[in-house]
């Protein structure tokens, strides 16, 4: 049994990389192999390690509990901080998002020029359109803005898009600048 392991008798030791973090909510992501699905992890975890955000890319070693909502880190044992590079590539989606993105970008059509309505970077999402269907609202979502190795879109910023028709209308699958 790992050190404070039995203060938490339902914890369950998870290893992983920030996925993402977002200082002024308070909050972010972990992802790893260990589990499905991904790990919340709230600012106040990080108080005992003198810490309220973390990089992506960083390595977490933390006990994780099931919430109503997922799993959610409650003690932080290790951070290291040696691998994050500035702009450090997220890791993969846990298995259960990736089939569903791969359905996505199988029946997704050829690239094709679109234009960014709008994208909030703190919400993680916005909305495109086709250049030649201005009226047509497509979801992105900042997995696939990362995937790309886009930092952020602006309104207006034109580029390619292959679109896959969603559960709740089109998506952007794949982003690729022109």
């Amino acid at each position: 049994m790992l050190p404070d392991e039995d203060a938490f008798p339902n914890g369950i030791h998870v290893e992983g990389r920030i996925k993402w973090f977002d200082a002024t909510r308070g909050f972010g992501f972990l992802v790893s192999d260990q589990v499905e699905g991904d790990v919340l992890i709230h600012f106040s975890v990080l108080r005992d390690h003198g810490r309220r955000s973390l990089p992506e890319g960083a390595l977490v070693e933390c006990i994780a509990e099931q919430q109503d909502r997922g799993l959610q880190a409650r003690k932080i044992l290790s951070i290291d901080l040696s691998k994050v590079l500035p702009g450090a590539a997220r890791p993969a989606m846990p298995s259960a998002d990736r089939a569903d993105r791969k359905a996505l970008a199988d029946n997704a059509g050829e690239f094709e020029p679109v234009e960014v309505k709008w994208f909030n970077r703190v919400k993680g999402y916005g909305f495109i359109n086709r250049v030649a269907d201005p009226d047509s609202d497509i979801f992105v979502h900042m997995e696939t803005v990362r995937s790309a190795g886009i930092n952020d879109l602006q309104p207006g910023d034109r580029m390619e898009a292959r679109i896959a028709e969603g559960k709740k209308g089109l998506t952007a699958v794949e982003l690729r600048h022109v």
